[in-house]
């Protein structure tokens, strides 16, 4: 059975969400979510540094949604319909702290890539993430997307705490990539 992402959004919403985007990434996009959390924490009573944090955090996540997720076309009756969605989702979870959840598709092809990267990073403790940023950082090797993998190393390194992932089957050349990040 395939991934649906219509059932997947709706149980990660709950009540715990503070914000929640479903839909194609554009820069227009990020600037509108990313006014909409200034919003929800001028309205809320938390420490300047976390908010700094947060925002930081969607900062980089909703630029990896943009330059990363693929866009493919799939056969419905009726026509070709193009799927291009990405999910941003922020909640408030147990104990005041925050998570930041996002999706989107990927190739399968690029999945053993993914899930190493995230498995070295998650295995390094804190020094060594910074000296791995700080090395990719001085390499000046960028890749065809215009990143240098810096990402979702900055990622680790803002929050100081392994990245949850999970892979789901969505069909024979696409994977939905959806990543936790606790704050």
């Amino acid at each position: 059975m395939s991934f649906n992402l219509s059932y997947w959004y709706k149980d990660v919403v709950k009540e715990d969400t503070l914000f929640s985007y479903q839909g194609v990434m554009t820069d227009t996009k990020i600037s509108d979510i990313l006014d909409s959390i200034e919003d929800i924490f001028d309205n809320k009573e938390e420490e300047r540094k976390i908010v700094k944090r947060i925002y930081n955090i969607s900062v980089e996540t909703l630029q990896n949604l943009y330059h990363h997720s693929d866009n493919f076309d799939i056969i419905e009756k009726g026509g070709i319909e193009t799927v291009s969605n990405t999910v941003f989702i922020l909640k408030e979870v147990e104990g005041g702290k925050y998570q930041i959840i996002t999706g989107n598709f990927v190739k399968k092809n690029n999945i053993r890539i993914l899930k190493e990267r995230i498995d070295q990073l998650n295995f390094l403790n804190k020094n060594e993430v910074k000296a791995l940023y700080k090395l990719i950082l001085n390499n000046e090797e960028f890749s065809n997307k215009g990143g240098g993998g810096l990402g979702i190393i900055d990622l680790v390194k803002r929050t100081g705490q392994s990245l949850d992932y999970n892979f789901y089957y969505f069909n024979e050349e696409y994977i939905f990539f959806s990543l936790r990040i606790a704050i």
